[in-house]
């Protein structure tokens, strides 16, 4: 198997806060647009719509995000962070949950039928590792959570956004929704959106979506609600829940047809297209869980363009930017973004690239 790419990141290009923060606005990162055989190009994001052509369409991502972060004591009294990452597949009466320390490290030594209490009166009970519920240790776990109602409803009153390390500021829920964001009512019936924003649409704004419109870029949906984003070495990503509606069918199929393209806008969006992609890169409508990972052993067959920001040495999501783009192009991403001091993170610089 083709190893992810691997480079170093300098400390001094993590996003520590919000754009807005540093006098930023969100459509105003940077934006470095790639393509095969072409040098790159260094924009801002609000120069999107005219980095893509009329009848190109756009693919966002409508899932809105959790405050899915809560403070908790374990067993034998030592405090604990819980990262609520989204439902168990097939049992909606169970949760994914990632434990960490008030640091923020990893925590591996949970067990079966430990209670961590939670606040509120609400408490969690680990039932077995996930995904492997053999596993020795493990970061994260099938839990119930007992929140005397909606876990949802329960999270937003007193949880708190997912933040990682690499930021020094604690920035509110608010932060962390998209423009297109808005709740849905997943196929699950759990009510619960994504435990971490799908933050390749974060910098798009009103005011690029209408000059989208105006150049005549069409703008289409999908919904895939992110679960925990932090994975170790080696591991894949997770199933994820997503909904491709059949009007963004139609635009996907309609956009082939007439030999345009369709770009995502972050792995997320690649991901849920991508699963109800046919052989010939034709989309149908459909909902459900996705476990499809992306790589050289499946390249993309419908996206051909994706919005994304920027990812960590040899993160697992760098081969599906090479699935939809080529190695050569992601390479070349890459190697000028560390050079020009592009920003990384959630709350960092954009990359378009193209096939």
């Amino acid at each position: 198997m083709t190893a992810p790419l691997s480079f170093v990141l300098p400390d001094r290009l993590s996003a520590t806060e919000p754009p807005e923060a540093r006098g930023v606005p969100r459509d105003g990162v940077r934006l470095l647009v790639a393509r095969p055989g072409v040098p790159v190009r260094h924009r801002r994001f609000r120069d999107l719509p005219s980095a893509l052509a009329p009848g190109d369409v756009l693919v966002v991502n409508t899932s809105t995000t959790a405050p899915a972060a809560v403070d908790g004591t374990r067993a034998d009294g030592r405090p604990v962070t819980v990262h609520v990452s989204g439902p168990v597949p097939d049992d909606p009466g169970r949760w994914v949950v990632e434990l960490r320390t008030p640091d923020r490290e990893r925590v591996h030594d949970g067990s079966p039928g430990e209670v961590l209490t939670l606040p509120c009166g609400a408490a969690a009970v680990l039932v077995a590792a996930y995904p492997d519920p053999r596993a020795a240790t493990s970061r994260l776990w099938c839990a119930t959570i007992g929140a005397g109602g909606s876990l949802p409803a329960w999270l937003e009153r007193i949880g708190r956004p997912i933040t990682y390390s690499h930021l020094r500021t604690a920035p509110s829920i608010a932060d962390f929704r998209t423009v297109v964001s808005r709740p849905d009512r997943d196929f699950a019936g759990t009510g619960f959106p994504s435990a971490e924003m799908p933050s390749a649409g974060r910098p798009l704004t009103r005011d690029v979506l209408r000059r989208l419109a105006a150049r005549g870029v069409g703008v289409a949906e999908v919904v895939l609600h992110t679960g925990v984003s932090s994975l170790e070495a080696g591991e894949t990503p997770l199933p994820e829940r997503y909904r491709v509606p059949a009007r963004t069918a139609d635009a996907v199929n309609a956009a082939r047809a007439a030999r345009r393209r369709v770009v995502a806008v972050g792995t997320t969006v690649t991901r849920a297209l991508e699963t109800v992609a046919a052989e010939d890169g034709s989309v149908r409508a459909g909902s459900g869980w996705t476990d499809l990972v992306l790589g050289p052993g499946r390249p993309a067959r419908t996206v051909d363009g994706l919005v994304t920001g920027w990812h960590e040495p040899q993160a697992s999501h760098l081969l599906l930017l090479e699935a939809v783009a080529g190695r050569d192009t992601v390479a070349a991403a890459y190697e000028a973004a560390l050079a020009e001091g592009y920003l990384w993170h959630e709350f960092g610089d954009s990359c378009l690239l193209l096939a």
